[in-house]
C-alpha cells in the first residue's frame, strides 16, 4: 500500500513537472512568432538603423612637478573631431568634409593636413627623391606638375569643385582617410584641440555633419613656457616606425608619445591607460547616445629634483651671461650650468642655453620654427650632451693623482721661473701676462693661482695614464647616469686613447693633459659631479632628476624600480668603473686649496670676496679650435658651498666665455639665488641635504 502512494505521488509530480515545460515551451515559440513573423520588420528597421561603435576615451598624461609639487607640464581639455564611415557617395562625404573645415576655419581652428602640396601649389618634402617616391606610391607620373598631381587625388576622390584651394581642403581629409583608414566602427581624427565653440556648434548642428563624433582629449600643457626645457623634454605624434614596435603596447597611429627628457624616458609611467566607451549611432551619421565602458586611468604624477624658481633664476642669468659676451664680439652661441646636492646627487637646477619650448612640438610644428630649432641646435642639451676641454677645472684630479703616486708632498714646494724647461717650453699663463714666474709653490697654492708651471711638473713626474686612473675615480670618462637620453662619457686624456685614434703619445703631451687639455674633453654635468665628490670627502653620487613617482591613487613607486628600468632603456650599468681609493687626507688637502682659490690671491678672490657663504672652487680657461669659429678660449667654473659642511656644487660653462671670469661670476650669482630662495622653499630644499645614498668609494 506504501508503495502505492509513493508511485502515485511520482506520478502526479512528474504530469505536472511536465505541463510547466510544454506551458514554457509555448510562451517562447509565441515570443518568437512575435519577433520574426509580426514585429521582425520593425525591428529589422531598427537594427539597421543604428550602429553601435566603440570610442577610445585618452588617458590623461601624468603630470610633472618640481621638487615643490609646482606643475611644470600638465594636461587640460581639448575637443577634437572623430570621422566615421557612413553609407553615403563621395559625393556626399565630400560635401560634408568641405562643411566641417569651414566650421573650422570660421572659428580660427586647423584641422590636420598631411597632404604633401601647400595652398600655394608647393610639394612639402624637402628633397627630389621623397616627391619621387611619393608619386610612385600613389602610381603618378615622374614629371607630373604639383596642379597635376592635385587633378590626379580629384579624380581618385571624385572631386567636382574646380576652386582648388577647395579642393585642397578635401583632399587633406580624403588622404588621411587613405593614409589611416576609417570604417563604420572604426574613426579617423580629422582635427585636434578645436576651440570650445567649434565643439558646440559640430554638436548642435549634429545632423548637417554625418559621421562625426566630438571628443573630449587631454592637451599637453608646459606651465612655465621654456622653462627647464632640455629636463621635460616634448611629446609629439607617434611616428611609423615607432608605432612597429610599439603596437603591442596598445599606441595607435594618432598617439602622442615622449620623444625627449623626461617625457621620453618616463613615457611608460606617464602615458597612462586608455577607457573606451560605446557611440550609438545611426546609419546617416547622427549620434544617439554614448556610455563608458571603462574609464581612463591618468598616467603617474612625475616629482623632479629641480626647484622651478632656482632653474629660472639659473636659466636668466645664463643667458644674460651669453648676451653679455655677444655684445663684447665673443663667439659664445652655447652654455650651461649644473647646480647638484653633494650629498645625494640630486640636481636642483640645470640648463642648457638656448632653449627651446616643448609646446611647439604639439599639432602642427611650422616650418620656420623647425627651421630656427635646427639652426640654433636648440635640442642639443649641453650640459649632458656636449663635452669640452676642462682647462685649469681638471688640475684637481692631477693634483690627487700627484699625492696618492706620491711624487709630491704637501709641503714640497716647485720654483715656478715662468717657462717650463722640458719638451716645447710651454709657459705658464702668468708668464704671458706679467712676464715672470709665480716663484715658489706647493700643491695647495698651485691651485690657488692656477699656476700651470706646477701642473707642468707633476704631469712629467706622472705621466697621462697615472692621471687617468684618477679623473677615472672622478668618474670622468663615463657617463653619470643622469636621466636623460644622449649623455656623452666624455674622454679621459691617455696613452690608449692616443692609440685608438692612430696617434703618438709623446712626453711633451703629458703636459698639456696635466692641466686640462689635450684630448681631455668632458661636459658640465660630470664636472658638477666631480666637483661633490671632493666636496662630500669622497663619496661616490650619481646625479638624479627624479625625486619620487606617484601612481594615479597617490601610491610612491620604489625608486629602485624606476632606476632600473631607466637604466635598462638608456643602456647603463648603474655601476662605477674605477676600483681607486683615495685618502682623506689628499681630498682635504685639495679642499684646502681650492678655498684658496676664492681667497685673497687666489684667482676668483675678486668676484667672490663679498660673497656671505664660504665657497671653494676653481677657474678654467680651456683653447678650443673648430672649422666655423676658429680659435676660441672657453670659460668654467666649478665649485661648492659651504666650505665647512658642504651642500651644493656647481658647474658652469661659457663658450668663449674666458675674459674676465666671466663663468665665475655666473656661478656667483647662481649661489646667490640659491641662498636667497623663499625661505619655505629653502627649507624643503634644504631638508635632503645631509640624507645620504649609497655610495662608492
Amino acid at each position: 500500500m506504501k508503495n502505492k502512494k509513493i508511485k502515485a505521488n511520482f506520478n502526479l509530480r512528474y504530469n505536472l513537472l511536465s505541463a510547466f515545460v510544454y506551458i514554457i515551451g509555448a510562451v517562447l515559440i509565441f515570443q518568437l512568432f512575435n519577433l520574426q513573423i509580426v514585429h521582425g520588420e520593425e525591428y529589422r528597421l531598427t537594427s539597421n538603423a543604428r550602429l553601435s561603435r566603440e570610442s577610445v576615451i585618452e588617458a590623461a598624461r601624468g603630470n610633472i612637478e618640481d621638487r615643490n609639487e609646482n606643475i611644470l607640464a600638465t594636461t587640460r581639455t581639448g575637443y577634437s573631431v572623430e570621422l566615421y564611415k557612413t553609407k553615403s557617395s563621395n559625393e556626399e562625404l565630400n560635401a560634408v568634409i568641405l562643411r566641417i573645415i569651414d566650421l573650422l576655419e570660421a572659428n580660427e581652428d586647423n584641422y590636420i593636413n598631411n597632404f604633401p602640396i601647400d595652398s600655394n601649389l608647393k610639394f612639402t618634402f624637402t628633397n627630389q627623391e621623397a616627391i619621387d617616391n611619393w608619386k610612385n606610391k600613389y602610381k603618378i607620373k615622374k614629371e607630373a606638375s604639383e596642379k597635376e598631381c592635385i587633378e590626379s587625388f580629384k579624380q581618385r576622390y571624385e572631386i567636382t569643385t574646380d576652386d582648388i584651394k577647395e579642393a585642397l581642403k578635401i583632399i587633406a581629409v580624403r588622404y588621411e582617410i587613405t593614409t589611416n583608414g576609417y570604417s563604420s566602427t572604426k574613426s579617423i581624427k580629422i582635427a585636434e584641440d578645436i576651440s570650445k565653440k567649434s565643439a558646440i556648434q559640430f554638436n548642435e548642428q549634429n545632423t548637417l555633419f554625418s559621421g562625426i563624433n566630438i571628443t573630449e582629449e587631454p592637451i599637453r600643457v608646459y606651465t612655465k613656457g621654456d622653462l627647464a626645457s632640455h629636463i621635460l623634454g616634448y611629446i609629439r605624434k607617434i611616428d611609423q616606425e615607432e608605432l612597429k614596435q610599439k603596437a603591442e603596447q596598445g599606441y595607435k597611429i594618432n598617439d602622442y608619445i615622449g620623444k625627449m627628457g623626461i617625457e621620453y624616458v618616463l613615457e611608460k609611467y606617464l602615458r597612462g591607460e586608455k577607457g573606451t566607451k560605446q557611440i550609438d549611432m545611426s546609419v546617416d551619421g547622427t549620434i544617439e547616445g554614448e556610455y563608458v565602458e571603462q574609464e581612463a586611468i591618468s598616467g603617474d604624477t612625475v616629482i623632479l629634483t629641480i626647484d622651478s624658481g632656482l632653474q629660472e633664476k639659473m636659466e636668466n642669468i645664463i643667458a644674460d651671461n651669453v648676451k653679455e659676451l655677444q655684445k663684447k664680439g665673443k663667439k659664445t652661441d652655447y652654455a650651461a650650468a649644473v647646480l647638484m646636492n653633494v650629498n645625494n646627487g640630486e640636481i636642483l637646477a640645470m640648463c642648457s642655453y638656448p632653449s627651446f619650448k616643448p609646446e611647439v612640438f604639439l599639432g602642427v610644428l611650422e616650418e620656420d620654427v623647425w627651421q630656427d630649432i635646427q639652426r640654433g641646435n636648440k635640442l642639443w642639451n649641453n650640459a649632458v650632451q656636449s663635452s669640452n676641454a676642462p682647462g685649469s677645472t681638471f688640475k684637481m684630479v692631477t693634483a690627487t693623482a700627484a699625492l696618492e703616486e706620491k711624487v709630491v708632498t704637501e709641503s714640497e714646494y716647485v720654483y715656478d721661473r715662468g717657462v717650463y724647461p722640458y719638451g716645447h717650453n710651454p709657459v705658464c699663463w702668468y708668464y704671458t701676462e706679467h712676464h715672470r714666474g709665480h716663484g715658489n709653490v706647493n700643491i695647495k697654492t698651485a691651485l690657488q693661482k692656477s699656476c700651470n708651471y706646477f701642473f707642468y711638473e707633476m704631469g712629467r713626474r706622472l705621466g697621462v695614464d697615472a692621471i687617468a686612473k684618477y679623473a677615472k675615480y672622478y668618474g670622468l670618462g663615463e657617463k653619470t647616469g643622469v636621466e636623460l637620453t644622449g649623455e656623452t662619457a666624455g674622454i679621459v686624456a691617455s696613452t690608449q686613447e692616443a692609440a685608438n685614434r692612430g696617434e703618438t703619445w709623446y712626453s711633451s703631451n703629458n703636459y698639456s693633459a696635466a692641466i686640462g687639455q689635450s684630448y681631455n674633453n668632458y661636459s658640465p654635468i660630470q664636472m658638477a659631479r666631480y666637483i661633490s665628490i671632493i666636496a662630500n670627502k669622497g663619496k661616490f653620487v650619481t646625479p638624479t632628476l627624479i625625486k619620487e613617482v606617484k601612481n594615479a591613487e597617490g601610491n610612491r613607486i620604489p625608486k629602485e624600480e624606476i632606476t632600473r628600468y631607466v637604466n635598462e632603456l638608456l643602456g647603463l650599468s648603474g655601476e662605477h668603473s674605477s676600483d681607486v681609493t683615495v685618502s682623506g687626507k689628499t681630498i682635504n688637502t685639495i679642499r684646502a686649496g681650492m678655498r684658496l682659490v676664492t681667497s685673497s690671491g687666489g684667482t676668483a678672490y675678486q668676484i667672490f670676496k663679498d660673497f656671505k657663504y664660504s665657497v671653494a672652487g676653481k677657474t678654467g680657461s680651456a683653447q678650443a679650435k673648430t672649422k666655423e669659429k676658429g680659435e676660441i678660449t672657453n670659460g668654467w667654473f666649478v665649485g661648492f658651498t659651504p666650505y665647512e659642511n658642504s651642500e651644493v656644487a656647481i658647474a658652469v660653462f661659457l663658450e668663449d666665455g674666458a675674459s674676465n671670469s666671466q663663468a665665475a661670476k655666473a656661478a656667483k650669482k647662481i649661489l646667490d639665488a640659491y641662498y636667497k630662495t623663499d625661505i619655505e622653499e629653502t627649507e624643503n630644499l634644504k631638508e635632503d641635504m645631509s640624507a645620504q645614498i649609497y655610495v662608492e668609494s
